[in-house]
């Protein structure tokens, strides 16, 4: 799609420079050398502001911002509606490469307050031991019901509390967000407690990309675990419920 059009001066990213894989793992936050890559790929400055957008809805725009905002860099955005939008609103569009102009000085990747943004697996344990954690599976309801596989084992993390992420998109005008107050609404009507911290995941942490952003512009205080299902489900000794309630 990139090749075809894009919004002009847009670079092309693929989803794996992203991700990290490890054992069952598919999604994770790569690791330091992995960040840095993206950052001298992208050669983003300290003075620049990151806007992201996909075909998609939002889902890995989302995860590129998620993937900035742990290592340090938080001057980003997201383009509602992503090229559906911008092509309905009958701006300009190029299918040429862009040329990444070289940037004086890099961002350096910096993961002191990674953890403000992503659980990992053995918090995540501690925090459902202790009865500490909202739990946002946004995950088709199949998956969360255990219904459709996609690990060794089907079903959702204890407690998790069900919203698909793409309930927050309107089809009808362009894959651009509902109304903020409208989501809201829908979150507090499936239980959720927007004045509470919460914890959203999905299969790898793609489609969670943009429940994060939500999760942000809703001034919700949101982490994401990363390894979700693929690493949750595909674990022998992690703790799942089946069926439509969360326990």
């Amino acid at each position: 799609v990139y090749q075809q059009l894009h919004i002009p001066h847009a670079l092309h990213l693929k989803p794996k420079l992203l991700v990290r894989h490890e054992e069952q793992a598919s999604g994770l936050l790569p690791d330091e050398l992995g960040l840095q890559a993206l950052i001298e790929y992208l050669q983003i400055s300290p003075e620049h502001h990151v806007v992201a957008y996909d075909d998609e809805g939002g889902a890995w725009a989302g995860r590129l911002l998620w993937n900035l905002h742990c290592l340090g860099f938080e001057q980003t955005s997201l383009l509602n509606g992503g090229i559906h939008g911008w092509l309905a609103a009958g701006l300009p569009t190029s299918s040429e490469q862009a040329v990444i102009k070289a940037a004086d000085t890099l961002v350096q990747v910096d993961l002191g307050q990674s953890e403000k943004y992503r659980v990992k697996y053995d918090l995540l344990r501690q925090m459902i031991k202790e009865d500490s954690a909202q739990l946002w599976d946004c995950r088709t309801f199949d998956e969360y019901t255990g219904l459709r596989l996609a690990a060794r084992r089907g079903g959702h993390i204890p407690g998790a509390r069900h919203f698909e992420w793409s309930t927050a998109l309107d089809r009808q005008n362009h894959l651009k967000l509902h109304p903020l107050e409208r989501t809201r609404q829908n979150l507090q009507n499936a239980g959720f407690q927007l004045d509470q911290p919460v914890v959203v995941y999905c299969q790898s942490h793609h489609r969670s990309g943009l429940a994060y952003i939500l999760g942000r512009l809703l001034d919700w205080e949101i982490q994401a675990y990363d390894g979700a299902w693929s690493e949750w489900g595909n674990r022998l000794d992690s703790p799942i419920i089946t069926g439509e309630l969360p326990f």
